[in-house]
């Protein structure tokens, strides 16, 4: 075993030396006079920048699209995430059928490593409003004429919950404050960006108009609390941000129930008259069922003889075929309430007072409109309608799902498709999962479209360092051809002396290499730091060209440009096998 150590300590000592003397003779023979020097300078010259613009093109490119596709990936998927899960039933996220808040597999998801975080969301399409913009034009006739118009934009509002991830939003935040979310108060603070601020005139602080559709149009108000920046004008131009509990209230989601007295009486020759006390839903899919207390009915009214206190109590839901609801899916019920108290002489006949047109005349005791009494001589009755809180924020439009790494996408994908797609829920529901590669196929068909690109680049330019350095390789041979000759009479083998033309351009190569990346990574930083080149957002979904200098990716572009280039020039290097000793040293 020590002979051996030995023997191989040795023949590494003389390889090195060996190497040396390659390597100082190549040295010593760039700096020498010989006949052709103003020649081979120049080119020599030319291959140095040749490798020099390789390096400096290759290593702006890989920095400009690998900065591009991390920097409009990491915004799409800040607006929305990465994984999402949804009814299957549908094809968009924006117009997904409501699913159950509490599935069984969302602790599952949130203990898994991969996952960064599991989030409930709604969307909303919405219709912003600005406030009056009065303009002063001038008339035919010189006058001034003062014009007021309001602008209407187009968007969408999506609802989060105090759980929910702001770290993209804050870090895009221009003015204002994130909006605060509590589960017990809806909250109308909402987040909109520069662009819907700017178009519509709206600042930090004031109160937006709003209008939605839902089995009524609604208008509700905002007021702005934030207002972020993306650069992403595609999203830019339609996303607001606000409270979960008020998207679901908007969306009609659930049942929401009510109890009301009708404005008339009910009367029956020979009988008393009757109030009548009416059941009112929104919400589900329209086919109502209503239990009073003794099962589900069809029958949403009853009427009531006012000769004693009593208690309605109504619970709301729905149904497709069967009253009972049995083997259907169907909407969590909501439950309202309505207390009757009768005050004097409960024995009066029910002759309550109405006004022209036969309607009763209610006595209000509160602006609510909850409490109310009407009168029938000495009696009066009092009611107070308790209305049901809804079902509808037992549902949302889907969970969005973050994962921690990119790299991580396909295994949490898989993971989570198996865990949740097309398995029947506890609530008869069936989910699906899609991707941001899914929702977003057109911008991430795009990105890829730029790694071909890429890869020309760098093809086409190290193909041209590699064919400028072979000519310099040539022409060094040429003019040294005496040098070649002598070395082949002293007994010098081939492949030394091409090891000595090899290492000689290696040096070149090196020196072009050096120069290179002294220009192309100041080029980075100075872009990085000051974004010298801007962009027009409306095209490329960012307002400067991004860099994104990744250590790993600049280490294997220089590894690769000299292990291809020194490799390449082997075979140029075989001239010199082809070169007579007698001709050579007679060369001139």
């Amino acid at each position: 075993m020590l002979f051996k150590a030995k023997s191989f300590v040795y023949f590494s000592r003389e390889k090195i030396e060996r190497l040396s003397v390659e390597y100082f003779i190549s040295k010593r023979i760039l700096k020498s006079e010989v006949q052709g020097k103003k020649v081979s300078k120049a080119i020599v010259r030319i291959s140095v920048i040749s490798i020099a613009l390789a390096v400096v093109v290759n290593l702006i490119t890989i920095s400009v699209v690998t900065g591009f596709q991390n920097e409009v990936r990491d915004k799409v998927t800040g607006f929305g995430s990465h994984l999402f899960i949804m009814s299957a039933s549908e094809g968009s996220i924006y117009e997904s059928e409501p699913i159950n808040k509490n599935q069984s597999f969302l602790s599952s998801l949130r203990e898994n490593p991969k996952i960064k975080g599991v989030f409930p969301v709604a969307y909303k399409p919405v219709l912003f409003q600005s406030d009056k913009i009065e303009t002063k034009i001038k008339l035919a006739s010189g006058k001034d004429s003062i014009q007021s118009k309001q602008n209407i934009q187009g968007g969408i509002i999506k609802g989060v919950n105090n759980e929910y991830d702001w770290e993209f939003f804050k870090s895009h935040l221009v003015e204002g404050d994130i909006p605060h979310f509590s589960d017990s108060v809806v909250s109308n603070e909402l987040l909109i960006s520069k662009k819907i601020a700017r178009d519509l005139s709206y600042s930090l602080g004031d109160t937006i108009r709003s209008f939605f559709v839902r089995s009524v149009p609604v208008m509700k108000f905002f007021v702005i609390k934030g207002i972020y920046e993306t650069g992403l004008e595609e999203h830019d131009k339609k996303l607001a941000i606000g409270d979960l509990r008020a998207i679901q209230e908007l969306n009609d989601w659930g049942i929401s129930a009510s109890i009301q007295i009708d404005d008339t009486l009910y009367k029956t020759p020979g009988y008393e008259n009757e109030f009548i006390v009416r059941a009112e839903a929104t919400g589900g899919h329209g086919r109502f069922r209503y239990d009073w207390g003794s099962g589900y009915e069809k029958y949403g009214a009853k009427t009531f003889n006012a000769f004693k206190d009593t208690t309605f109590q109504i619970i709301v839901s729905d149904f497709y075929s069967n009253i009972d609801g049995r083997n259907e899916q169907s909407t969590i019920p909501d439950t309202a309430k309505l207390k009757i108290t009768i005050k004097g002489n409960k024995n009066t006949t029910n002759d309550f007072k109405c006004n022209s047109l036969g309607e009763l005349i209610k006595n209000y005791s509160d602006e609510s409109g909850l409490k109310y009494s009407v009168k029938a001589g000495e009696k009066e009755v009092f009611f107070e309608h308790e209305n049901g809180v809804g079902s509808y924020q037992n549902y949302v439009g889907g969970f969005e799902l973050t994962v921690k790494n990119w790299e991580d996408m396909d295994v949490v994908t898989k993971l989570v498709k198996k865990q949740v797609e097309f398995i029947p829920t506890p609530f008869g529901e069936t989910l699906k999962v899609t991707s941001i590669l899914e929702n977003e196929g057109d911008i991430f068909v795009w990105l890829s479209f730029l790694d071909l690109n890429v890869v020309i680049i760098l093809v086409l330019m190290i193909l041209i360092g590699i064919i400028n350095m072979g000519s310099a390789l040539l022409v060094l041979i040429v003019i040294r051809t005496n040098f070649i000759g002598i070395l082949k009479a002293l007994g010098t083998t081939d492949w030394t002396i091409r090891k000595i033309f090899l290492a000689q351009a290696f040096f070149l190569i090196l020196r072009g290499m050096v120069i290179g990346n002294v220009i192309g990574v100041g080029f980075c930083f100075a872009q990085s730091y000051f974004n010298l080149i801007p962009l027009n957002p409306e095209v490329y979904y960012l307002n400067t060209v991004p860099i994104d200098l990744n250590p790993l990716n600049w280490l294997l572009l220089n590894i690769g440009t000299l292990v291809v280039c020194v490799a390449a020039l082997i075979i140029p290097s075989i001239v010199i096998t082809r070169i007579s000793v007698v001709k050579a040293i007679k060369f001139n």
